[in-house]
């Protein structure tokens, strides 16, 4: 049950040529050499093969190059998720066969607005004179895949359940780097106290409008050694992955699975909400996932959580438990195509078939996590997908084939933990509409008899 990456790295708006733009210029002049124009260019173009995920891809330049200091590293990675999240535009801007390099100049020029002062140094005259070309140059509107930076096959996808007007938005949402949300730890914190202390540290935060639990910050910090984080009192995720945690509701005392935890932040938050009583058991098929989660229980003083190792979703380990789970949660792995804000390379790195082969996986893995609930007990399904048919096309097969289940309406389980949301009986969040991650939802019930 691979999940996709849900790291994130800083990115930049594409401005015009205002102030920003000054501002952009002014930053390239005083901290861009040639040198790091080059390490931009060497992780772009090893980025651009899509061999592996992007944030992997950074991740290793820097351990190799561990002499690049934090404002190095910044320009790279917000410069690399420039360039994946406009490529189409930037593309057609330079040439279908534009190299990494040529690219990162056209980003620079067109997308960040610098000024032709700020490449003095950085290009060659003739590099200039190309840019300066790039800076005047009028495309035609394109295509609708053009004009939302979308593959061809995935703007079709998404037209399915949106109009034009509604699939340029998505796509102009997307293509905004993400906001970084924190989930306070009801364990250990209260959200207000939380708050008080990031203010008192000068660190820009307001209440999350979605969730109970999240905090919206103004900007990114880094908070791996603030004393609220290392103590356990916060986590970071997203807002709209915290109302999946909501969803499942989980009581006191009760057996929950959290069926494809990956590195378990739903699962902290599972455990959280049970109070560290009960049994929460934490499967994936990933041992190294697993193990990345075992240091965050330990942060967020949880005792209830039980990390399993499957093999597949038929392993003997979870048919153990059989009819026994008062919740589960299924939140499948998925064409994580709601999350193109922070991985904007999953759009270049998907592909039709790959989703299609995807759904009869979460279908599998929905139907095997389902025998795990008890009669009266509750079934969440989830994905970070934006397409139809990896969300109500997967439920809707599995009502038919399991009348014992019958599903809830996920606006009303919220609006009794105090979330007031228009969402119907499925959820469905979008950054164009609520400024989250794409997440989708149902809640289903297993009948008292079954």
């Amino acid at each position: 049950m691979e999940k996709h990456s849900k790291g994130e790295r800083p990115a930049k708006k594409p401005n015009g040529g205002d102030a920003k733009a000054d501002k952009a210029a002014g930053k390239a002049e005083g901290a861009v050499s040639r040198a790091l124009f080059i390490q931009a260019t060497q992780a772009l173009g090893a980025v651009l093969s899509f061999e592996h995920p992007a944030d992997a891809v950074l991740s290793r330049h820097f351990r190799d190059n561990r002499e690049l200091g934090h404002r190095d590293r910044a320009f790279i990675a917000e410069t690399v998720y420039g360039v994946l999240r406009r490529l189409r535009w930037l593309r057609r801007l330079a040439g279908d066969r534009a190299t990494p390099r040529e690219l990162l100049l056209a980003w620079c020029a067109r997308g960040e607005g610098w000024p032709m002062r700020a490449f003095e140094g950085l290009a060659s005259a003739t590099e200039r004179d190309w840019l300066a070309g790039i800076k005047a140059a009028e495309l035609e509107p394109g295509s609708l895949a053009e004009r939302a930076d979308l593959p061809d096959w995935l703007a079709d996808r998404l037209r399915a359940t949106h109009d034009e007007a509604a699939l340029l938005a998505l796509a102009h949402s997307l293509n905004r780097p993400a906001p970084l949300d924190l989930r306070v730890n009801v364990l250990k914190a209260d959200r207000d106290a939380v708050l008080a202390r990031l203010r008192e540290d000068g660190i820009g935060a307001e209440a999350g409008a979605l969730s109970p639990q999240a905090i919206r910050l103004a900007g990114k910090p880094a908070l791996q050694k603030h004393p609220l984080f290392l103590d356990g009192s916060f986590e970071v995720q997203d807002a709209g992955s915290q109302l999946l945690g909501l969803l499942v509701q989980p009581k006191r005392g009760e057996l929950v699975v959290d069926f494809c935890a990956g590195a378990g932040g739903k699962t902290l938050q599972l455990g959280a909400m049970m109070r560290s009583t009960g049994r929460l058991y934490a499967f994936d098929v990933s041992d190294k996932r697993l193990a990345k989660l075992k240091p965050r229980m330990a942060r967020a003083g949880l005792s209830n959580v039980h990390p399993v190792l499957i093999a597949h979703e038929n392993d003997a380990k979870v048919k153990r438990l059989a009819g026994k789970a008062d919740r589960v949660l299924v939140d499948a792995p998925c064409s994580g195509l709601g999350t193109l804000r922070r991985n904007p390379d999953l759009k270049w790195r998907q592909s039709a078939a790959a989703v299609d082969e995807m759904v009869v996986k979460q279908g599998a893995i929905l139907a095997a996590a389902a025998r795990l609930v008890r009669p009266g007990g509750r079934l969440v399904y989830a994905t970070c997908s934006l397409l139809a048919e990896e969300n109500d096309g997967v439920v809707d097969a599995f009502l038919a084939a399991h009348p014992e289940f019958r599903p809830l309406s996920a606006q009303a389980v919220l609006e009794k933990q105090g979330v007031q949301l228009q969402t119907g009986e499925r959820l469905r969040l979008s950054p164009a509409a609520h400024d989250t991650d794409g997440f989708f939802a149902a809640v289903l019930e297993r009948s008292a008899d079954a």
